[in-house]
């Protein structure tokens, strides 16, 4: 069950989705950026926001909740479902800080290696990291789309010693079957997000093959049509797969459900254009840890609310009211 609705006005997976990503207003969001080295040479840089509700008392005693958000492909910390989180963060008293994925800030990262959708390595350092500088205070964490596949990924394969590292987590929108979703976002409609993606995809690529001739082939990439030939010809490859089908197969964060500990909120829209409704998990495919709300509509990380022009209130006040906060 869940109490989400769709807005009379805004019907459908599609308009959902491309309404909330492309043409809502959004919330202003102030950031302060900081970067991190990772442990192999690169950097990744996280945007953190400051409750105005937060005072020099909380910060001394280190209580104040801080929420860690994982964006989406070829996401950052100005997409939809960033800014409203933050806002309503913001509005609450708590922390919250966004993650880059490596050359998603901005600026292109020093590594052959960009970042994929079973990164849970990285997941890892960087939660472990974050756990360290804020001992004592309660640490959620948030994956949408991607960032919430290679999330659900760590707390699979790490199980009960990610309960030392975060309180509670939700992932939004994952695409927790790869090759399912990759498939469908290879047809039809959806092929319209796919040029959408592969627009920055090739981009950064090409940008990262002048520095690295020996790569891939670059005139492969200009003709990559669908996520699968890019997935074949860079991320695989330089994410030590052997193929698009290993890639998707072995990043793919279902199968690692049933051994999820920490309480965690898995969300999904059973219209959501990107992963169909039949490969969605069920209630015997994961740990009593894990909570499964897949609401009839919502589109991908669309969950628009209220009246003309509508807002994205619902999702952030539904994770938090998951965190208890």
């Amino acid at each position: 069950m869940s109490t989400y609705r769709a807005p009379l006005w805004l019907r459908g997976g599609h308009l959902q989705t491309i309404y909330a990503s492309a043409l809502m207003p959004r919330p202003r969001v102030a950031y302060r950026r900081e970067r991190w080295d990772t442990p192999d040479g690169d950097f990744i840089d996280l945007d953190w926001i400051e409750s105005r509700e937060q005072g020099p008392r909380a910060k001394a005693q280190g209580a104040t909740p801080l929420v860690v958000l994982f964006h989406g492909l070829e996401g950052n910390s100005r997409s939809h479902y960033a800014r409203a989180l933050m806002a309503a963060l913001g509005e609450r008293g708590m922390r919250g800080v966004v993650v880059h994925f490596r050359g998603c800030s901005g600026e292109p990262n020093r590594m052959p290696r960009a970042y994929h959708s079973g990164d849970a390595q990285e997941i890892e350092w960087i939660l472990r990291r974050l756990r360290a500088q804020n001992a004592g205070a309660p640490l959620f964490a948030v994956g949408v789309s991607l960032g919430g596949n290679a999330l659900l990924k760590w707390l699979g394969e790490t199980g009960a010693s990610a309960m030392a590292v975060v309180d509670r987590a939700a992932a939004v929108s994952a695409p927790v079957n790869l090759m399912i979703s990759g498939d469908a976002l290879g047809t039809g409609f959806n092929l319209i997000y796919t040029r959408n993606f592969l627009m920055t995809l090739k981009r950064k690529a090409l940008d990262k093959h002048a520095l690295y001739p020996d790569l891939f082939d670059a005139a492969r990439l200009r003709a990559a049509s669908t996520l699968r030939e890019f997935d074949d010809l860079v991320t695989a490859p330089l994410h030590g797969y052997r193929n698009t089908d290993d890639y998707w197969t072995r990043a793919s964060s279902k199968p690692g459900l049933r051994d999820v500990r920490v309480p965690t909120l898995v969300l999904n829209a059973r219209n959501d254009p990107f992963l169909p409704a039949s490969a969605l998990p069920g209630a015997g495919e994961v740990s009593t840890a894990v909570t499964l709300e897949q609401p009839e509509q919502g589109g991908h990380v669309g969950f628009v609310s209220g009246a003309f022009p509508g807002n994205m209130d619902w999702l952030p006040q539904r994770v938090l009211k998951f965190f208890g906060a």
